[in-house]
């Protein structure tokens, strides 16, 4: 296989490392339908969120980026549902990616195995199928769990590359819906949660809290914000704010908005 492999590391994407991690994953501080026919939801999953990718299952457009993944972005591998000796790719990096054969703590890598991940699923047809192809006793939950965060929106899966948020927080992340994801990711950077802080907040919005209310419990002000601005921004937007009797954040949400 041709990708971005690390040169060492000693924790893979298994599924039971959640409890190992710290703050942004590391320790405690305290789909798709397919090819061969639509995904099969009978795998003990109550069918898959909506996806949030608007690029192709497997496409490498985070970790093919330079920007991201450095040198190794000319060699992101691709994984194609449509292709049998893609997806027979895909199945080589699943059984190591579960195995701890590669990974470690490297986070691209991670990412391709979550794409790998996907790519069985879309191109099999459920979980469970993606996971018989997989073999070498991958699970169902091992599969369902990383395809999803392959789902994550773009711009959060850019913070996994990173290193900003842990991937046993993305799938956690990767567990709710719609715009919560961007709540609970963004939290994350903003308030240096722990991946057990971040598995109730998920477990929470899945129980039908409101995800305010959720990262509320947990000690998180959703929507602030520390940023940091040259002097001279600065000084205009304090003196804007106050002309206007107007705090500082309702004048940056204005010019955003404006902006958009």
């Amino acid at each position: 296989m041709s990708d971005e492999r690390p040169d060492g590391g000693d924790r893979g994407g298994r599924a039971g490392d959640d409890d190992r991690d710290d703050r942004r994953g590391r320790g405690d501080r305290s789909d798709r339908g397919g090819r061969r026919g639509d995904v099969d939801h009978r795998d003990g999953d109550s069918g898959l969120r909506p996806a949030d990718r608007r690029a192709e299952v497997g496409e490498p457009v985070v970790r093919g980026d330079p920007a991201v993944a450095g040198e190794r972005a000319e060699r992101a591998a691709r994984f194609d549902p449509d292709d049998d000796e893609s997806l027979a790719e895909a199945a080589e990096t699943v059984r190591q990616f579960a195995g701890d054969a590669v990974g470690g703590d490297d986070n691209v890598v991670m990412l391709r195995g979550a794409a790998a991940c996907a790519a069985l699923v879309r191109g099999h047809g459920s979980y469970k199928a993606a996971a018989e192809a997989a073999g070498d006793g991958v699970q169902v939950s091992f599969i369902r769990k990383w395809a999803r965060v392959h789902d994550l929106p773009e711009s959060v899966r850019r913070h996994v590359a990173r290193g900003d948020i842990a991937p046993t927080a993305a799938k956690h992340v990767a567990r709710v819906a719609g715009d919560a994801r961007f709540r609970v990711a963004w939290a994350i950077l903003d308030a240096d949660l722990t991946v057990r802080e971040v598995r109730r907040i998920a477990s929470a919005i899945n129980d039908g809290t409101d995800p305010e209310i959720a990262l509320r419990e947990e000690g998180v002000t959703p929507g602030r914000l520390r940023v940091d601005l040259p002097p001279a921004v600065y000084r205009r937007l304090r003196d804007r704010a106050s002309l206007e009797n107007r705090e500082p954040g309702d004048v940056i949400a204005d010019a955003l908005e404006t902006y958009r």
